[in-house]
């Protein structure tokens, strides 16, 4: 039978349980063959053929009624693994039960017990294994030992844990760990999920969220049953970020850490009822004071939050920055600004995990962008006998996963957005790049009044950033500079980009990246911070630029020792 598109999935198997196709009622396959022949009550369950699920009224449980193929699949090669499988023994299940699991909870879940290589013990030690399944395809396995030593299989591609118990519904739980999946479907809920490496507090590069992004496109509802700590909720956000604060859902677990430990102080019953009362994000653009109180609370507490930084010692010293905001940078032509955002971004990157996608019109073809940002990664220039090597690998796929290139016949605000806003949710970006800004142009504003236009702009971008937390480049060159009185060209202001004054009140932040030729030198200075504690107006940083890595290096006068700033 031909692939059929269903519910945003390509359905390569129809009928795998070989149930009567198009039957709204029909026998459930995980109980009717268990039940007298001549009992009518064996056809118990009803199908769903559109969604793919069917759901047992005497069992009450839910089965799919076809296997999927994702239509957004990676193409990466990732190791499988061919393990066999091996039933948890006696003395394990006995643990789980301490924790509420029943058995018939790790045998839904094919959770399986071996001996496994364990890196933090070095040995191999019996373990827990946690099966990762997508359709009938085993994709990934964790591994915890005794100690609670955590590993998953080498090189095997990050897929949230139990995904497809969320096929056919149309919402979905998300928690932090495999323990907190078993707890949920012991209670009852059997449409959870879990990330497979816990929660750090840089959640940005979520790439298991990625390669399962077409499993949660359609949901109208996503519950959020994530860990209360600090690493928790940073989790949390980025979740809300990246899909959507109209279908997130929240749980407070009260004083408990997780879904596993309200499992075991509370039970089934008050599990689910917890659950149930998740509560929406809330209402985007209102506010009162209880809503933001824990935000609130760690400003008294700790004053302001430091700003990001790109990792260059005398720049971070003069500037750093937010996200869901914007940065104006400028300069005459051959300044090196956009090599500086490159540089920038690849700070970022290093420092953060953040990914960036580029509208570059002018930095074409993207073969020779591409290149530029794995010299500032390699901190090389790349050679000949290179090609394919382990580095170049390495390299290549690092720049690949982190660095996208937005490429259009005609540049657009409103398609660039469109696509950064698509980049954001399919691949977490942090960092939008739009250089330069004259290449992509507002098409819906018809304004011929250019400080009407110039506002529209940049009030288009400041929604984007803050909607989706995201840290927009612009690249503006300014209009035409003149010669100074020493016959060298006069450094450009933002008041300087056409448009006039709008750049100045809108901006976030100013950059101006500057090249004394005579000297061989480069500085960035900050022409405005929105606050103070980001930075320093009218600061300079000056580097000299590395022409094989193409890397901008302070200068050794810059890194001295510095007065601390007031905020500092």
């Amino acid at each position: 039978m031909e692939d059929k598109e269903i519910n945003g999935f390509l359905i390569d198997e129809f009928n795998q349980y070989s149930l009567e196709a198009g039957k709204s009622q029909g026998v459930c396959p995980l109980c009717s063959a268990d039940r007298q022949p001549k009992n009518t009550k064996a056809k118990c369950a009803s199908y769903d053929w559109e969604r793919g699920l069917g759901t047992c009224h005497n069992c009450d449980t839910s089965f799919q009624l076809h296997t999927y193929q994702r239509k957004g699949a990676s193409e990466k090669v990732y190791t499988r693994p061919t393990v066999e499988f091996k039933p948890t023994s006696t003395k394990v299940e006995e643990w789980f039960e301490t924790r509420g699991i029943s058995k018939q909870t790790l045998s839904d879940l094919r959770v399986g017990e071996g001996s496994e290589f364990m890196p933090q013990t070095g040995k191999s030690e019996n373990t827990i294994q946690f099966n990762y399944y997508m359709g009938d395809q085993l994709i990934n396995i964790k591994y915890r030992d005794g100690r609670k030593n955590f590993k998953l299989f080498k090189g095997a591609e990050k897929v949230f844990y139990n995904i497809n118990s969320v096929v056919g519904y149309d919402e979905a739980v998300i928690v932090e760990g495999e323990m907190d999946v078993l707890a949920m479907h012991e209670a009852g809920i059997k449409n959870v999920i879990s990330v497979p490496n816990g929660a750090t507090l840089n959640s940005n590069n979520l790439d298991y969220l990625d390669n399962c992004i077409d499993y949660l496109d359609d949901k109208v509802k996503i519950v959020l049953a994530v860990d209360a700590d600090e690493p928790g909720q940073a989790l949390k956000q980025e979740f809300i970020r990246r899909l959507g604060a109209e279908v997130c859902h929240l749980v407070d677990f009260e004083e408990c850490k997780d879904a596993n430990d309200y499992l075991v102080k509370y039970g089934s019953d008050k599990l689910r009822e917890v659950i149930n009362k998740a509560t929406q994000v809330p209402l985007e653009g209102v506010s009162t004071l209880r809503d933001i109180e824990d935000e609130l609370k760690d400003f008294v507490k700790n004053g302001f939050k430091p700003g990001f930084q790109v990792g260059l010692p005398n720049f971070d010293k003069i500037f750093s920055t937010y996200t869901g905001q914007f940065i104006t940078v400028t300069g005459i032509p051959s300044s090196g600004k956009s090599d500086f955002v490159d540089q920038m971004v690849v700070g970022y990157n290093n420092n953060y995990g953040w990914k960036t996608a580029f509208a570059s019109p002018e930095n074409q073809p993207t073969y020779l962008h591409a290149h530029k940002l794995m010299r500032k990664v390699w901190q090389d220039m790349p050679l000949p006998d290179d090609i394919d090597g382990q580095q170049w690998n390495k390299v290549a796929d690092h720049v690949n996963d982190n660095f996208f290139f937005i490429d259009m016949d005609k540049y657009s605000l409103e398609a660039v957005l469109r696509k950064g806003a698509e980049l954001e949710k399919r691949k977490g970006i942090k960092c939008l790049v739009i250089d330069p800004f004259n290449k992509v142009r507002d098409v819906n504003c018809k304004t011929e009044d250019v400080n009407r236009y110039t506002m529209e702009y940049l009030t288009k971008i400041e929604i984007f950033a803050k909607k989706y937390d995201v840290l927009v480049f612009i690249v503006a060159h300014p209009t035409k500079m003149y010669k100074g009185s020493d016959g060298k060209i006069e450094e450009p202001t933002m008041y300087n980009i056409k448009g006039g004054g709008e750049w100045y009140d809108a901006s976030y932040h100013g950059l101006l990246v500057h090249r004394d030729y005579d000297a061989k030198t480069v500085k960035a200075k900050v022409l405005k911070v929105k606050f103070q504690n980001l930075g320093e107006n009218g600061a300079e940083a000056h580097f000299n630029w590395e022409p094989r890595s193409g890397a901008f290096v302070p200068m050794a006068s810059d890194v001295a020792e510095q007065e601390a700033m007031p905020w500092e």
